[in-house]
């Protein structure tokens, strides 16, 4: 199967290979000639056969929309445009209506695995009409875990994005959950070996997850995370999953706190920041700021 990949940044770059080691082919376009198989949008969709089919991995937002934008100028009735990036689902149901109008598809893919994808394999939200799903299905398979979970047809335009928003609002409870845990192991003097008690709990305990393995491993370069800084940004996700709290009255009290929590991080050093920004970057490949 075919397949153009528009963003072939950090985790765009790892899709493009785990697809084409599936067996299928992926014409990939990015700014940086250096990783990018052609030289524009519309040369890549001049390489491709009708109908075509191509994913948008890019930032969410402006960068996002110009791309739709194009994509509507350059492609043809049949075509489909699936979105993989963090977008907002509103944002999908518009690129949806205006691109149907001339006849293109639409299909919005939360996308979850981070710098490990390549290996792992990416969790797939989809949100789409049967018809473009069911088309994709090959790519899908490609780029999911090995094994019966990990893609989920999640429901109508806007569902995929939607479930990856939820996730990540889940994310941010359990990272604050291991940060404000590991703080407080840090704070008393009886515990004299806070990683490897985070270690201890990998096996044979409810709390252990991939995360907490993930935690282990940032404690491993930096036991006490002396060379971070406690800041830890928001990606967007969380405020969107707790304005559509707010929207549908269900309460969100763990997933609201470690929001708030990120905003504090903001204004003081915090040790807890420390560790949600030690565990985006080890399962995202986030940035950190370090100390001078």
């Amino acid at each position: 199967m075919q397949l153009g990949l528009i963003g072939l940044g950090k985790m765009g770059g790892n899709m493009r290979e785990r697809i084409r080691r599936a067996g299928h082919t992926v014409i990939g376009y990015d700014r940086n000639p250096e990783v990018s198989d052609v030289k524009s949008l519309a040369e890549l969709v001049e390489k491709l056969d009708a109908p075509r089919n191509i994913w948008v991995m890019v930032p969410a937002g402006t960068a996002t929309q110009t791309v739709v934008d194009e994509l509507g100028d350059l492609l043809q009735p049949g075509d489909t445009v699936i979105d993989g990036g963090n977008s907002r689902w509103t944002d999908d149901e518009k690129h949806a209506a205006a691109l149907a109008i001339k006849g293109i598809g639409f299909v919005d893919a939360g996308v979850s695995g981070g710098v490990w994808g390549l290996q792992n394999g990416y969790a797939l939200m989809v949100g789409g009409d049967k018809e473009h799903v069911e088309r994709l299905h090959p790519i899908f398979e490609a780029l999911k875990p090995e094994g019966p979970y990990g893609y989920v047809h999640a429901g109508r335009v806007g569902a995929g994005h939607f479930s990856k928003m939820v996730h990540n609002g889940i994310e941010y409870a359990m990272m604050q959950a291991y940060a404000e845990g590991w703080e407080l192991l840090e704070k008393v003097h009886s515990v004299e070996n806070v990683r490897e008690v985070f270690r201890s709990w990998q096996e044979g305990t409810v709390i252990r997850s991939w995360l907490l393995d993930l935690a282990v491993n940032a404690l491993d370069e930096d036991e006490h995370l002396e060379k971070l800084r406690g800041y830890a940004e928001d990606s967007g996700e969380g405020r969107w999953t707790v304005e559509a709290a707010i929207d549908n009255a269900v309460p969100l009290p763990a997933i609201t706190a470690s929001l708030f929590a990120r905003f504090a991080s903001r204004q003081d050093d915090s040790p807890q920041m420390k560790m949600i920004a030690a565990l985006r970057n080890q399962f995202g490949g986030h940035a950190v700021e370090t100390k001078d």
